[in-house]
Formats: C-alpha cells, sequence, structure tokens
C-alpha cells in the first residue's frame, strides 16, 4: 500500500484548502464557515514522482460547540490511526491556541511522527510566527501557504522521509463504479457503513451531514466496487448555504462518474419531487439505476406495490430499474444490494447481434405497422447495435420525420421486453438516407 499522510487540527485552520492544493484539484469543499468537512476524506497526490494517499479530515473541536463535534473527532481518530505521518495544520496569523496545544499533547502520545504546518504563512511578517509553534514539541515546523503553495514541497518531502515507499494499489478495470445518490437524511451514510461494516462516513439524523462525496474500494464475492457515497441533493429552496450548492454539484458529478447509481429513499416520506430530479438526472446521464427504499421496518399498514404506485407515471425509467424494501441500520435486504449492482451492470454491458435486431424488428413491425404521416409511412430498413455502457441502438428508416412519439415508445418498450436491459437507459438514434438525429 502507498504511504499515508493524514491532516488534522482545529477547526478553519486551512486543512481543506491545503488537501486541495497538494492533490491539484477541488476535492474537499472549503468554505470560512467552520466544521465544513465532517467525514474523512481519500486522494491520491504525488511529489516529486513518488506517490501517497492523503487524508483530510474534520476540524477537531475538543469543545463540543460546532455540530457533529464528537463525531468529527471519531473519523479524525481513525485517519490517525491508518495514518503513517500526521500533519497537524495550524493557523500563523490567529498564533499557538489552546487547542492547538491540547492537540499537540495528545499526538505527543501517540507514536507516529508529526509535523506541524503553520498555514497562513503567505508573507514575511508571517514567517516571523512560525518560530512560536516550535512550542508545541514538535521537531518538524514549515511555514506553509495553502493558497500560495509555499513550502508546501518541502514540508511533504519531509514527511515522505519519514516512511518507506510503498506499492500504488491499482483499481481493476472490472471495478464497478456506484454513486450512493438522494435527498439529505434518507440514510445513504448508513448504507454506505452498513456494506463496508466500519463508520467510513458520519451517520446522525440530521440532514445534510455528508458535505462531500467520499470514494472508498469494497471487494465482495470476488468483485471489486467503487462506492461513491454523496451530499444529498436538496430542493433549491433549501440550498441556504454555498456549501450546500458545492455539495449538490458534487453529487452531480458523481453520478457522472458512475455506472449503477443506487437511489436511496426515504420509505416513509416517499417519492418527492427531489427524487423526480435526480432519477432524471441519473437517466440523462446514461447511467444505469436501483431503487432502495431505506428504512422500510418503520413503516406499517404500506404494501410495497402501493409504494411504487406513481413513481413509473413520474418517471417512466424507473418503471424498468429493479427495486429493494430495506433496512440499512438493521441490515434488512442489505445482502441484496451489492447481487443487483452485479447484474445491472451485466445486462448494461449487453451487446445483441444485428441480426437477433432485425427478427425483433420483423416481429415488431407484424405486430403494429407505423401510422400513415401526411399519406407516406415510416420504411424501417434495419436496427443495430452501435455500443454498450449504455446500450446505443441506431435505427435506420427512410424519413426520420416520419417517426411519431407513439410509435418510437413502442419500439423502445418492445425491446425491453425483448432483451433484459433492467435499470438502464437506451440511446435510441435514427439515421435517414441524408440526416440523423437522436429519437
Amino acid at each position: 500500500m502507498l504511504p499515508k499522510i493524514a491532516i488534522v487540527g482545529r477547526p478553519n485552520v486551512g486543512k481543506s484548502a491545503l488537501f486541495n492544493r497538494i492533490c491539484q484539484k477541488r476535492i474537499s469543499i472549503v468554505d470560512e464557515e467552520e466544521g465544513i468537512t465532517r467525514d474523512r476524506l481519500y486522494a491520491r497526490a504525488d511529489l516529486f514522482g513518488r506517490s501517497f494517499i492523503l487524508i483530510d479530515t474534520g476540524g477537531i473541536d475538543l469543545t463540543g460547540k460546532i455540530l457533529f463535534a464528537e463525531e468529527v473527532k471519531h473519523q479524525a481518530e481513525c485517519a490517525m490511526a491508518e495514518a503513517d505521518v500526521i500533519l497537524l495544520i495550524v493557523d500563523g496569523r490567529v498564533g499557538v491556541t489552546a487547542l492547538d496545544e491540547e492537540l499537540a499533547k495528545r499526538l505527543r502520545r501517540g507514536d507516529k511522527p508529526v509535523i506541524v504546518a503553520v498555514n497562513k504563512t503567505d508573507g514575511e511578517q508571517d514567517l516571523l510566527q512560525v518560530e512560536l509553534f516550535h512550542r508545541l514539541g514538535f521537531p518538524q515546523v514549515f511555514g506553509v501557504s495553502a493558497l500560495q503553495g509555499h513550502q508546501i514541497a518541502e514540508m511533504l518531502e519531509a514527511a515522505l522521509a519519514l516512511v518507506p515507499a510503498g506499492e500504488e494499489p491499482v483499481l481493476s478495470s472490472g471495478a464497478i463504479r456506484v454513486a450512493i445518490v438522494g435527498r439529505p437524511n434518507v440514510g445513504k451514510s448508513t448504507l454506505l457503513n452498513q456494506l463496508l461494516q466500519e463508520e467510513r462516513s458520519i451517520v446522525s439524523p440530521i440532514a445534510g451531514t455528508t458535505r462531500d462525496s467520499i470514494d472508498v474500494v469494497l471487494t465482495a464475492g470476488g468483485q471489486e466496487y467503487l462506492l461513491i457515497d454523496t451530499a444529498g441533493i436538496r430542493r433549491k429552496k433549501a440550498e441556504k448555504e454555498v456549501v450546500d450548492k458545492f455539495a449538490a454539484i458534487r453529487t452531480e458529478e458523481a453520478i457522472e462518474r458512475s455506472e449503477v447509481c443506487l437511489l436511496v429513499l426515504d420509505s416513509f416520506e416517499g417519492f418527492t419531487i427531489q427524487e423526480r430530479r435526480i432519477a432524471s438526472a441519473i437517466e440523462a446521464s446514461g447511467k444505469s439505476c436501483i431503487l432502495l427504499f431505506n428504512k422500510w421496518d418503520l413503516v406499517q399498514n404500506l404494501r410495497m406495490e402501493h409504494a411504487l404506485r406513481g413513481i413509473r407515471e413520474a418517471v417512466p425509467f424507473l418503471a424498468h430499474c429493479p427495486t429493494l424494501f430495506l433496512s440499512a441500520s438493521i441490515g434488512r435486504n442489505l445482502d441484496k444490494v451489492l447481487p443487483a449492482v452485479r447484474e445491472v451492470h451485466r445486462q448494461r454491458g449487453l451487446r445483441v447481434t444485428t441480426g437477433e435486431l432485425n427478427k425483433f424488428i420483423e416481429k415488431c413491425l407484424q405486430k403494429y405497422h407505423p401510422p400513415l404521416i401526411t399519406g407516406k409511412r415510416l420504411r424501417i430498413y434495419y436496427l443495430t447495435q452501435v455500443e454498450v455502457n449504455p446500450p446505443k441502438f441506431v435505427l435506420f428508416v427512410n424519413k426520420p420525420d416520419l417517426l411519431t412519439e407513439t410509435y418510437r415508445k413502442y419500439l423502445v418498450n418492445q425491446l425491453r421486453e425483448a432483451f433484459p436491459f433492467s435499470g438502464t437507459p437506451l440511446k435510441f438514434e435514427l439515421r435517414g438516407k441524408a440526416l440523423s438525429h437522436i429519437a
């Protein structure tokens, strides 16, 4: 495994800004508000050709004044326990605080090497503050600037010198990329933690706990998965914090990066406009989808078919998606989630031969001919599949304008009945003699 470096410190000292600077991309959400980072985030980084894993953590607040202070502290402790080197981030402009000293005292009790990074030393006057932090009791203290990149390479070089080089783990080409998406507080993080059997993401009954997308690799049943837990997409009016807007964007990016999306719903609250919005985004991105009705153990006097009522009318695509009724908190039906992911992923890579498709078209035409449009009728020459992941089909016709929406839906529905493409959107393109367009 590659060496791991954990970034820790009190709130609002620039840990996430430093994390993003080292990774050279915006992975962690940065804002002036304290307590923005709550879960621990992982990213691969390089320094002069040497790779390592960087772990960002939430600000440790021993006073308990910030929401989820105890949970964030637990996440930071987990990161420090697995790290090879710890970077203690402090604020050079504020100076040494009582909380800095308390954190340093706790770190000195451990057996992990610690390097102090005095952030926000952007000018010559700030560099004079660096010497004050030697009182924390660690020999290596660097004045750095996450904003300007000052002395970050030197700090990382010193950190990597304390650990032997490791080998980079490679995500197998057969790994399935899975995004866990849904509204806030529907149980996405609980689902992730249950699948991993560890507290990888903070679980709380307050909506909006997860702010960043969190990636983690899981191997189960000989299959490798890249699981992406995301912040919930709120209603537009509920996006009061700029951080929530960043988190919504991050969720949309997670959908783009995935192959299969687990759309988690609250069984008690049912299908809302937010789920409709997310489902539409999944379909538009060409991703496969599995519906997970979570917290089903809390529902009484409601049958499963009644819970599904209206969903197919609101988003027709979801009518073709597998549905599971589960309870992440007690583990009910969780054993069915990954097998469903594997099957949906297999079907999204299915390729149908042109010969099979042409026989399919013949049956469709025999059953229901295209209607006459101003005295002209659509002629279908042949159908072929040109792509997988997701499946894309091209229908060669005489005049694409003669294909009505009703007949297009008929062909797509017949295609789904004839071939197993469960949970996967189908792209259907028309090509005529002189022009082509997507239907």
